[in-house]
């Protein structure tokens, strides 16, 4: 074959094409900052030399604390560019969560922006990590940038290369990092664009976490669209209610939890033009697309984990579905779909590992496979061995295959708790409370919340003469968890048991109540 008919695949090339094709037309808009397609990619070319002057080699890995910003994106091209892996960070952990992502890396390099600085500075004394903060009052970035690029910084790669390495809880409660190459990164961003409908003229609103899952990909896919992104540093209601009217907003994609944040919001107002809205981590309930659609919304439910890129399955609406009534239009909507644009077809298996029969009744484990797959979890063989099986991934949501191809979840094979888009694995929680001196042994289950989807509740047995209160048990783990992973509610019992002696959480489920 033709050496010229080959090129390998990698989202970093997005930006190249539009600097060339859309040079003058606005790339990133972060508060007062404007940057035109030209000034992002000569600010992502300075950024690859910086990293090379800072020692930072092919393989090398990059932690970045950021909020949603320009310094993100930057990160999302210059690493990769330089032949390393970014590491994002959830700016939601606690420092000594935050630590252990850094250290189980090799990240060699931590970037922040301003909001962070406290964070940063305390991981790079716990890990001697080199930190660089961007902006605020400790701002090294800009100076760090130098006032050229060498384009002989960027290192040639190879399309299965590691790319980013985005770290779940999953559900055993040990942090695992999911590795990312090239080649699926691209093609999940050439999906993003055309589920999205992504053009030039396209205003994409990060109302999504960038460090989630790479931003579902849609920071390279925004660039491939030569759209704009409209960064938002923070979840505000009103700032986004500002923004849809002020920075020309087309799309956003946010949780169920966000979206109705803003539709509750007290300036709702009907958008003088409708929105695409893509939807994750929880199906979004008829009573919340009620509300959405007429202030100007069209959603679009997603489904995914952070092993597929985000979404690895689209709703897709059918035209013909817009005569049916609104509980059945509903019931379709609520289903997680059909593998998206560049993945292959969604599966459903059964405990023999093959598919259960299309029927909408028959439940077995949802499966996937293809290019927006990991390559695996980083360092953890073992746990990559344990979910795979019949030469897929499995998702440990156990679903139905409807006879028209879509999928629909109908229960969950693992007890992780999904609260505002966020994996919170029970696991992870009772090895926590039970590290308390006072505690014997806790359960800790999901229960339905109006605002986040699920809240964790904990289930807690204390040592004989011990008199720790739920305020103090509280205290307690508010020091050594993230704030969205401290149980809302905690009730001192002795745990349900089978006669093996293992903790019945179905019985806890049942008669759990938030409190």
């Amino acid at each position: 074959m033709a050496e010229f008919t080959f090129a390998p695949l990698s989202p970093i090339h997005f930006l190249d094409r539009a600097a060339q094709a859309f040079p003058q037309r606005l790339a990133v808009v972060d508060a007062d900052i404007r940057l035109t397609y030209t000034e992002f990619a000569a600010r992502c070319d300075r950024l690859v030399s910086a990293l090379a002057r800072s020692g930072i080699e092919a393989g090398d890995r990059v932690a970045a604390l950021c909020a949603n910003s320009h310094v993100m994106l930057e990160l999302h091209q210059a690493v990769p560019a330089r032949g390393a892996a970014l590491v994002p960070i959830n700016v939601r952990l606690a420092v000594e969560e935050m630590r252990y992502l850094v250290e189980h890396s090799g990240a060699r390099l931590l970037v922040a922006t301003g909001e962070f600085a406290a964070q940063a500075e305390e991981l790079g004394k716990r890990t001697g990590v080199d930190v660089v903060i961007a902006g605020g009052a400790g701002d090294e970035y800009e100076s760090w940038l130098p006032t050229t690029a060498s384009t002989a910084d960027r290192i040639g790669v190879d399309e299965r290369d590691l790319l980013a390495i985005n770290y779940t809880s999953g559900t055993t409660g040990r942090p695992k990092g999911v590795m990312y190459h090239h080649r699926g990164a691209y093609l999940q961003a050439v999906a993003m664009a055309y589920h999205a409908g992504l053009g030039p003229a396209t205003g994409y609103l990060w109302t999504l976490p960038m460090f989630h899952c790479n931003g579902w990909c849609f920071t390279w896919a925004v660039t491939a669209a030569g759209g704009t992104h409209v960064c938002l540093r923070r979840v505000d209601s009103g700032a986004i209610w500002r923004l849809l009217r002020e920075a020309d907003v087309t799309n956003l994609s946010a949780a169920p939890t966000v979206l109705a944040m803003i539709a509750e919001d007290a300036g709702a107002r009907p958008l003088a033009r409708r929105v695409h809205v893509d939807t994750g981590g929880a199906p979004p309930s008829p009573a919340l697309l009620q509300r959405l659609d007429p202030l100007g919304f069209d959603v679009t439910h997603l489904y995914g984990l952070t092993e597929t890129y985000g979404p690895v399955a689209v709703n897709v609406w059918q035209p013909e579905w817009d005569e049916l009534g609104p509980e059945e239009a509903a019931r379709l909507r609520a289903r997680q779909g059909i593998g998206n644009l560049i993945a292959r077809p969604l599966r459903v298996l059964g405990p023999s590992g093959a598919d259960v029969p299309p029927d909408g009744r028959t439940m077995g484990e949802i499966a996937v496979s293809g290019n927006d797959v990991m390559l695996g979890y980083y360092q953890d063989e073992k746990a990559t061995d344990a979910v795979t099986r019949s030469g897929c991934f499995l998702t440990g949501d156990l679903g139905v295959m409807h006879p028209d191809g879509y999928v629909e979840i109908r229960d969950r094979a693992k007890d992780v708790i999904i609260s505002g888009g966020e994996n919170i694995a029970s696991v992870e929680l009772e090895r926590v409370i039970d590290a308390h001196p006072d505690v014997v042994e806790s359960a800790v289950v999901g229960v339905a919340d109006p605002q986040w989807g699920e809240v964790p509740i904990a289930f807690v047995t204390r040592r004989t003469g011990a008199t720790v209160t739920e305020a103090e048990l509280m205290a307690y783990l508010r020091e050594r968890l993230a704030g969205f992973k401290v149980p809302k509610a905690i009730t001192f019992a002795e745990l349900p048991k089978t006669s093996t002696g293992k903790i019945q959480k179905t019985v806890l489920r049942a008669g759990a109540r938030r409190t």
